[in-house]
């Protein structure tokens, strides 16, 4: 597991940091988000050691990380870095072989990790040939290819089509599943909301909300329910204890003051016949970001 404990950073007058803290487990994806200048990036480049805290600490399995921990960590920074007029998997090779692999060792795991990213074709290729989405995921096979103990990532999915952001989430899901902790950076809420197992909301240097999704969402959720039905629910504005939000032939939108009120509407839907849904509505990342931000 890795923990940040209290990471406090300052640019002159500037607060970029005021008391990080938060894990992210073993084996699972956290998402890491805020608005532009929030300070995901700087806490980042902290865990990396490429920034110094100014205060608080960085730990991995509950000591402190060190340099030689850091060198078996995976990161893709936001900014391409990759030598342009080098080869795919020339640069992809080499980047393994700076970690310790063997020629052989590297040149096998490179090439299977830029196949299954979609990059069969383009192993020969020069990076700058390639197109903004397949440098993106040449970045992202340069952070895993000395299978890291430990992966960050900047942004993975921007510049990535709908198709390939799910093959960099298989990817990433992958890297978990065999105990990797995995933080990521994203401005795609609904990429976020859909791969994450926890989620670290930031805003101006603080932590705003921090925790698994699911329990986020409960916390978080709001108390409506949506009702669908084979005939017209406007009935549903009728019975006592309920606020409708919205309507729409069949559907309901409402929001009951109790469990009981909540009941009593499946009751008379059930009564009047056919009920094809019942479910609480579903918060979203984005609702849940505004919340907490606000």
């Amino acid at each position: 597991m890795l923990e940040l404990d209290g990471l406090t950073k300052r640019y002159g007058d500037r607060l970029a940091l005021d008391g990080v803290s938060f894990a992210v487990g073993d084996g699972r994806l956290t998402g890491f988000v805020g608005g532009n200048g929030a300070g995901k990036t700087t806490t980042m480049r902290i865990v990396l050691g490429v920034l110094a805290a100014d205060a608080g600490a960085v730990r991995l399995d509950g000591r402190t990380v060190t340099a030689t921990d850091r060198r078996r960590f995976g990161y893709m920074p936001e900014e391409r870095g990759l030598y342009p007029k080098m080869k795919v998997l020339e640069q992809t090779v080499y980047l393994a072989r700076l970690h310790g692999w063997s020629t052989a060792a590297a040149r096998r795991n490179a090439t299977e990790l830029l196949e299954r990213l979609g990059l069969e074709e383009r192993l020969d290729d020069t990076v700058e040939s390639l197109s903004l989405g397949n440098q993106q995921r040449a970045q992202i096979a340069a952070a895993l290819v000395h299978r890291p103990d430990l992966l960050i990532l900047d942004e993975p999915f921007s510049g990535l089509d709908p198709m390939a952001v799910d093959v960099v989430q298989g990817v990433l899901a992958d890297a978990a599943a065999q105990g990797a902790p995995v933080l990521f950076s994203s401005h795609q809420l609904d990429v976020v909301e859909r791969i994450c197992d926890d989620l670290v909301i930031i805003a101006d240097g603080r932590i705003a909300a921090a925790g698994a999704r699911d329990a986020l969402r409960e916390e978080h959720g709001t108390a409506r329910w949506e009702l669908l039905t084979g005939g017209d629910a406007g009935w549903v504005r009728d019975v006592p204890g309920v606020e409708v939000v919205g309507f729409d032939g069949g559907w309901a939108l409402f929001e009951p003051e109790s469990d009981a009120s909540r009941q009593a509407v499946l009751e008379e839907a059930v009564r009047r016949g056919e009920v094809v849904s019942f479910t609480r509505e579903q918060t979203t990342l984005a609702q849940i970001f505004k919340e907490v931000v606000q």
